[in-house]
C-alpha cells in the first residue's frame, strides 16, 4: 500500500480550521472575553420563514408512506433544476436544460470534486490571493500551478497566463479580495480558453452581491463560454445556507464534460438531501425572493458600514462593493499574521490574515461583513484605541 504523498505538502490544517483552532484557544484562555467574529464568512442571519416552512413540509412528507421517498436522482430533482434554470439564468438571457444542471451539497464539495474530471498532468492557473480549496485540491492531485498574482498595483484583476493553462480557476465576485471582472475583462479570460483548449471552473458563489449592472452574474452572459466554463454555485452565501448545504453546477452540453460529471456524481455521490431541496426551491418562491434579499440587504449595508468605519481610521481597503468581503491592508509595522495576531490580543477581534490566501495576500487581512452588525460596529469602535 502507498499512500498519495502529495497530501504531505499540504499545510498542517486548512485556513480556516487553523483560524478556527486559534480563535477557540484565545477564548479558552479568556473566557471573559467577547470575541468579535469578523473572520469565517459565515452568516449570521435566520433562514427567511417560508424555507424554514419548505423544511418542515419535507420532514412531515417522510414520515408518512404515501410521501415518503427515498433515493432521489444523484444529480437532483429535476423541479430544482427547472426552477434553477427557470430563475438564474434564462432572466440573463441564458438556455440551459435541466441535464446541464447538477444538484450537490455545496460549491466546495463540488470544487474539489470536479478534479476528478481532469488528468493530473494537466496545469492549472489559480489567482493569487485565492480561495484555498482550489490550491489543496490542485496540490492533493499533484498538479503544476501556474499562478496569477492579484495585487493593488494590477487592482486584484489577474493577467493573462504567459503559458498555457489547462484550467483555470475564476472566482468573481472575489474571495477574498472582494473585487470583480467587468464584461469586458470576463471576454478575455474566454477567449484565451478557447484559444488554448482549457477550461475555466467559475466560482460563482457570491453572485447575488452584484449590483453594478456591467457586471456579469454569471460567465455564460459572455458569446463562447459554454464551450469552455463550469459555473459553481451556491445557496450558502445567497440563501443563508452553510448548515443546510445546498448547491449547484452547471456542465454545459458544449463542453463535452456533462456526461463524464454526471457519471462521476452517480458513483461517488448519492445526491443532496431531499429536505434541502425542496428548501432550495423555496428560496424562488416570492416569498422566498423577498426574505433572502432583505438578508442580502443586511449584508450589503454591513459592508458599507465596515468600510466607511475603516476607512474613517485611516486603513486602505478593497472590495465590499458588489460582494460581502473588505480586503483591508495592515499598518506598516506588521504583516498579516501579526496583525492578526494584535487584533485578537487588543481588541477581541478576529479577522482573516491574507497570506492565508496566497503569498500575494501578505500585507493584507479580510474582514467579513456576514457578521453581526453590532460587532462590526463594536470592531469599528474598539479599533479605535489602536490609533
Amino acid at each position: 500500500m502507498q499512500i498519495n504523498t502529495n497530501l504531505q505538502h499540504l499545510d498542517g490544517n486548512y485556513l480556516f480550521t487553523e483560524i478556527a483552532n486559534r480563535t477557540q484557544e484565545y477564548q479558552q484562555n479568556h473566557p471573559d472575553a467577547r470575541v468579535l467574529h469578523l473572520g469565517i464568512g459565515d452568516v449570521t442571519l435566520p433562514l427567511p420563514q417560508v424555507i424554514i416552512e419548505a423544511m418542515h413540509r419535507a420532514v412531515d412528507e417522510l414520515a408518512h408512506a404515501e410521501t415518503f421517498c427515498g433515493y432521489g436522482p444523484e444529480v437532483g430533482y429535476h423541479w430544482l433544476r427547472q426552477a434553477i434554470i427557470d430563475n438564474d439564468y434564462t432572466p440573463c438571457g441564458i438556455r440551459l436544460t435541466p441535464d446541464e444542471v447538477f444538484i450537490s451539497d455545496g460549491a466546495g464539495s463540488d470544487l474539489g470534486n470536479l478534479s476528478d474530471l481532469f488528468d493530473t498532468a494537466n496545469t492549472v492557473a489559480i489567482l493569487d490571493p485565492s480561495y484555498p480549496a482550489y490550491v489543496d485540491t490542485s496540490r492533493m492531485a499533484g498538479r503544476q500551478i501556474i499562478w496569477l498574482p492579484c495585487k493593488a498595483e494590477n487592482n486584484f484583476h489577474p493577467a493573462l497566463p504567459a503559458q498555457k493553462a489547462d484550467i483555470i480557476y475564476l472566482c468573481f465576485p472575489n474571495n477574498p479580495t472582494g473585487t470583480v471582472l467587468t464584461r469586458d475583462e470576463l471576454v478575455q479570460w474566454v477567449e484565451y480558453a478557447r484559444t488554448n483548449h482549457s477550461i475555466i471552473l467559475y466560482d460563482a458563489a457570491y453572485e447575488a452581491f452584484i449590483e453594478d449592472p456591467d457586471i456579469p452574474h454569471s460567465i455564460y452572459e459572455i458569446d463562447g463560454a459554454k464551450e469552455v466554463a463550469i459555473e459553481i454555485r451556491s445557496f450558502s452565501k445567497t440563501a443563508g445556507f452553510t448548515a443546510v448545504r445546498c448547491g449547484y453546477t452547471v456542465v454545459p452540453e458544449e463542453t463535452g464534460l456533462q456526461a463524464m460529471w454526471s457519471r462521476r456524481q452517480c458513483t461517488k455521490f448519492n445526491g443532496a438531501s431531499y429536505i434541502s431541496q425542496r428548501a432550495a426551491l423555496a428560496t424562488y418562491t416570492p416569498e422566498g425572493k423577498a426574505g433572502i434579499r432583505a438578508n442580502l440587504n443586511y449584508y450589503k449595508q454591513t459592508a458599507q458600514i465596515l468600510m466607511d468605519g475603516l476607512r474613517t481610521l485611516g486603513y486602505t481597503v478593497y472590495g465590499g462593493q458588489n460582494a460581502p468581503y473588505i480586503w483591508c491592508r495592515v499598518p506598516q509595522e506588521f504583516d498579516s499574521r501579526s496583525f492578526f495576531d494584535h487584533l485578537l490580543n487588543t481588541c477581541q477581534i478576529v479577522c482573516t490574515p491574507g497570506v492565508g490566501f496566497g503569498d500575494s495576500g501578505q500585507g493584507f487581512v479580510r474582514f467579513s461583513a456576514f457578521s453581526d452588525r453590532k460587532d462590526v460596529i463594536e470592531a469599528i469602535k474598539r479599533m479605535k484605541t489602536l490609533a
